[in-house]
């Protein structure tokens, strides 16, 4: 699971720490006898030391190419953070981004998912299934 953590000045972002490369959405994966949305909420706070509110669910994302290392599928949530974002635990490092100045490379399929949220917060329409 993975969140867009939206925050005054954007949304933030993590440079991951181990392969793949690239700059992601906070997240990871649900640990045995945990829901989804507490995965969320742990995640981001040991990768940007952000306690989030989780908003609204905004999408499942499940092509099989999404992660180089094995099919995994991403449930997305929307959230809301205050403070300054540090990067730990699998992220070397944490920023706040604009939609319009986006660090490139993207992991995984994260500028589908950040495109589809743009297109979201301009239109009110959600991704398609």
């Amino acid at each position: 699971m993975d969140a867009i953590i939206e925050v005054p000045d954007g949304i933030v972002l993590i440079e991951r720490r181990f392969p793949p490369p690239g700059w992601a959405l906070p997240g990871g994966f649900v640990e045995y006898g945990e829901t989804v949305a507490a995965a969320a909420v742990r995640e981001a706070r040991e990768e940007t030391g952000l306690q989030i509110t989780l908003t609204e669910l905004f999408g499942v994302y499940s092509d099989p190419q999404r992660d180089p290392r094995r099919h995994t599928i991403a449930v997305v949530f929307l959230a809301t953070a205050t403070g300054t974002p540090v990067g730990g635990d699998d992220a070397a490092a944490a920023r706040v981004c604009t939609l319009d100045a986006l660090p490139s490379p993207l992991a995984f399929d994260h500028a589908r998912i950040l495109a589809d949220y743009r297109e979201y917060r301009r239109s009110g329409r959600r991704p398609g299934p």
